[in-house]
């Protein structure tokens, strides 16, 4: 490795290691990019496609349907219920009920008297009253029935009708009384008619064929204003301009009459629509499903994100990035500033694609106020996306949670909360209530944009301007506010719940003595008690290194435990009993132990990928309770399962923690070329293949050779030749040998030849704590001393090999028995190995002999031996 000292990068070479690593990474995703940017392009393509064919269709049935240049006459009738309860409900039952109209007035004796000429008596009778009086009788106001209904009857309005009583013209007329009610106020006939309304369809209802306010009337003053009803969505039909002129016509009539006299008369004989062509508004069909298909392709750009971000949290790419350097304010700028770059510019083709188009949506409305919207949005799922991120660990969790709620949302807003909004009785408080969720603003902004683009179809210079935002009715401005302060909100939020959940701040909470699990007295004692001197001495170094608190050493840990909390009716698992260990600023320190013994629990509390449940560590005289961050900038991390990008190569990933270790240029491609050459990853284009395409030992070689480059000045190993050849696993231990030599190395292994081929100290891991700590030839002679003497005969002639072994030393022990094959622990003191061979060529001329061997003890002998005296 080359040898540098870079020191810790600045914020600027953090931010731009990662930046080059994903404009890198998402250049290898190009296919996935493509598709999402083509997405909306298409849906706006199959859109302008539908609006020029329904264009071409309006044009090809106007050729088919001519124009009306001379519509027909009709008679002024107004339409009223005969089904009215005022003022004596039992007139439905003689079918006597009259047509009820309300009016009011500043002058009520005024009022009243021009109300009470309104309708003429049987007497007076003529062929104009006849036109102004001619009403149009429903069974009721809501059941939405027009004039040629047959249900419908025409009625000849009265002061009074007689039974059977009926006007004879050239058709016959039917009687109906008219019926004036006074009301005090305006608000009064206001509410009378809203209820009405709202009662449809239910036989309590009260409807009324009209009402007056002639406000300011007198003698010498007409002024007057007209209630009447309307069907919703007919408002201008022939039905409606009727009403309006016989209302009108026979107000005028009985003020006229009340001042002139009776001969006063102004009759109306009928009405007729103006000439027109036939507008069919197919084109305008587009614009009206521009609301639900645009906020399902601005919504879309969400679960792609949120995958994003799940991934590196799944893979553990985030954590691995942390523990080799990058701080979380680049973090935050770089992944935040390209996510929202990315939907910015997914905004902007969005609106530039419709405006060429020439879709409405896009051209009638200012496109500076799209601008801000889109803007203020995109900010607002970016944030959502990173916030929402904390909730998964699972990619494909997420992917289904996201596009489910693209779907939703769309839905939920078209058939939900439109109709609230286009409700006049519901709350608008409640409607901004709805607001607060994401989607609906979005769905209340496209849906302003959409109304004034329809107004914009019909009225010259329509759509949306600046000086729109200020009417009530539009709600555009509320929504941005809304959708700005959320984005401030959620990105506050988002942030905080990452640096609680990833930062080196558990440290700080695991460290706190109130939370702290301690073991009793006893229990302390009699722990200590059990310790092996070796375990003792390294205890009291750490109690006084820390006393210390000097950089003397690259690691010291001073009473690490980790405990699991109780799972699924087990008790609660204690991984590490409180460890005590004080390691050299160079050299390398191997931890051996069975599976489970709590390895690879100490490592992860030790790079942070897990927090202890009590204890402190310092590494490099630095306390990893307060400065997590510089200790990360000298560490160097190669985990027990590869943390890689798939579709990054083998020099791209060496060339981004490079640069998260502060090199640059020559020094950066030069380490970055000796890693790979070092390792076996530099012949046959394997430095630049996919790491995804990477065999299993490739990839371990790959993550040794992250967790050295940069010259750290501490690495973490767990278990490095897993899954190595031969040839590879020598490559790997030569250049841990040359890396320990400038730098602490913790390496975990079940292999016991790499064990003493590598590591200066050994500590054997036994049931979470440590049962001896020495070099490899300290413990072989500590819990060796002994001979292995292995022999194999026949299965008749065991008795006599047993004899014979007995005879050189009566302190033997068998170890091992199977068929002809024993094995035997001689003590070294007293036992001649010169005698051991004489015995087996005595022993050959007395019985078979087929093979035999003298052994000195092995590392895996006493890795045995303390696992099982546990």
């Amino acid at each position: 490795m080359a040898n540098v000292v870079p020191g810790k990068s600045s914020y600027l070479a953090q931010s731009n290691a990662l930046l080059r690593k994903n404009l890198t990474y998402q250049k290898r995703n190009k296919c996935q990019n493509c598709c999402l940017f083509v997405f909306p392009v298409v849906i706006l393509g199959l859109l302008t496609i539908m609006n020029n064919y329904l264009q071409h269709l309006q044009e090809a049935k106007q050729n088919l349907l001519p124009p009306i240049l001379n519509p027909p006459e009709m008679p002024p009738a107004i339409q009223i219920p005969i089904d009215q309860d005022l003022p004596n409900p039992n007139c439905r039952i003689n079918s006597s009920c009259s047509a009820s109209f309300l009016f009011t007035a500043y002058n009520q004796s005024f009022a009243q008297g021009v109300v009470d000429d309104m309708f003429p008596t049987p007497t007076s009778v003529n062929s104009s009253d006849l036109l102004t009086h001619l009403v149009l009788g429903t069974p009721s106001m809501s059941d939405n029935k027009n004039v040629s209904h047959e249900e419908s009857r025409l009625y000849y309005l009265q002061q009074k009708c007689y039974k059977n009583s009926s006007i004879f013209v050239p058709i016959e007329l039917d009687c109906m009384e008219g019926l004036t009610l006074w009301r005090n106020s305006t608000s009064k006939i206001h509410d009378e008619l809203i209820i009405g309304d709202s009662r449809t369809n239910n036989n309590e209802e009260k409807e009324f064929a009209g009402a007056f306010d002639l406000q300011n009337s007198d003698n010498q003053n007409f002024n007057v204003i007209v209630w009447y009803k309307t069907v919703k969505d007919e408002q201008s039909s022939p039905q409606m301009q009727a009403d309006v002129i016989s209302l009108l016509n026979m107000v005028s009539i009985a003020f006229l009459r009340f001042v002139r006299g009776a001969d006063a008369q102004i009759s109306v004989e009928f009405f007729k629509d103006m000439p027109k062509s036939i507008d069919l508004n197919l084109p305008h069909l587009v614009t009206l499903m521009s609301t639900l298909l645009f906020i399902w392709i601005i919504v879309w750009l969400f679960p792609v994100m949120l995958q994003a971000l799940v991934y590196e949290k799944q893979e553990k790419l985030r954590m691995m990035m942390k523990m080799h350097g990058l701080s979380d304010g680049a973090y935050w700028t770089i992944s935040y500033g390209y996510f929202a770059l990315v939907s910015i510019i997914y905004m902007l083709c969005f609106v530039a694609f419709g405006s060429l188009l020439g879709l409405g949506f896009f051209t009638m409305n200012a496109l500076t106020i799209q601008l801000v919207f889109y803007f203020v949005y995109a900010n607002l799922q970016v944030s959502l996306a990173f916030l929402a991120s904390e909730l998964f660990s699972n990619v494909k969790t997420a992917s289904v949670v996201g596009y489910l709620l693209v779907f939703v949302t769309g839905l939920l807003g078209n058939f939900l909360f439109l109709n609230l909004l286009e409700t006049p009785f519901f709350p608008r408080i409640w409607v901004t209530v709805l607001e607060l969720f994401p989607g609906f603003s979005l769905f209340r902004g496209l849906y302003e944009l959409q109304q004034y683009a329809l107004e914009g179809i019909t009225v010259d210079n329509g759509g949306m301007k600046w000086q729109d935002l200020n009417d009530p009715n539009n709600g555009m401005k509320e929504v941005v506010i809304i959708m700005f302060l959320e984005w401030l909100l959620t990105l506050f939020l988002a942030y905080y719940v990452d640096r609680v959940s990833i930062s080196g701040c558990w440290w700080k909470k695991a460290s706190s003595s109130a939370r702290q699990p301690t073991l009793s007295s006893h229990e302390s004692q009699i722990s200590f008690q059990t310790e092996k001197t070796d375990v003792i001495q390294q205890r009291e170094t750490v109690e006084q290194l820390t006393l210390e608190a000097t950089a003397s050493h690259a690691i010291v840990c001073n009473n690490i435990r980790k405990v699991y909390a109780a799972r699924d009716g087990n008790p609660p698992k204690v991984a590490v009993k409180g460890m005590y260990l004080a390691l050299p600023q160079t050299g390398c320190f191997g931890m051996l132990g069975p599976n489970g013994a709590g390895k690879t629990s100490f490592i992860s509390m030790m790079i942070g990928l897990t927090k202890p449940t009590s204890g402190s560590a310092f590494i490099n005289g630095l306390d990893m309770s307060t400065n997590m961050d510089e200790i990360y900038s000298m560490m160097g991390v190669c985990p027990q399962h590869d943390l890689l990008w798939e579709t990054l190569t083998g020099r791209e990933h060496l060339l981004f923690y490079g640069r998260l270790k502060n090199l640059k240029g020559a020094a950066l491609m030069e380490a970055v070329e000796e890693s790979l050459k070092n390792l076996n990853l530099f012949c046959g284009g394997v430095a630049d293949k996919q790491a995804g395409k990477y065999s299993g030992g490739m990839k371990r070689r790959l993550s040794v050779a992250i967790s050295l480059i940069g010259d750290p000045k501490v690495v973490f190993m767990d278990e490095p030749s897993t899954g190595l050849d031969p040839a590879s696993r020598n490559s790997l231990w030569n250049v841990v040998k040359h890396a320990k030599q400038h730098r602490a190395i913790v390496l975990t292994t079940h292999s016991m030849e790499e064990a003493e081929a590598l590591c200066d100290r050994l500590g054997i891991f036994v049931d979470g704590s440590l049962q001896c700590i020495a070099d490899a030839k300290e413990l072989k002679a500590r819990y060796g001393g002994t001979l292995v003497f292995t022999l194999t005969s026949t299965a008749e002639h065991c008795t006599e090999v047993e004899e014979m072994v007995m005879s050189l030393s009566p302190n033997a022990h068998k170890t091992y028995h199977l068929a002809g094959t024993l094995k035997f622990e001689l003590p070294k003191h007293g036992t001649r190995i010169a005698d051991i061979f004489e015995a087996v060529e005595d022993a050959k001329k007395r019985f078979p002999v087929h093979a035999w061997g003298l052994t000195d003890t092995t590392l895996e002998d006493v890795f045995i031996k303390v696992a099982r005296a546990t």
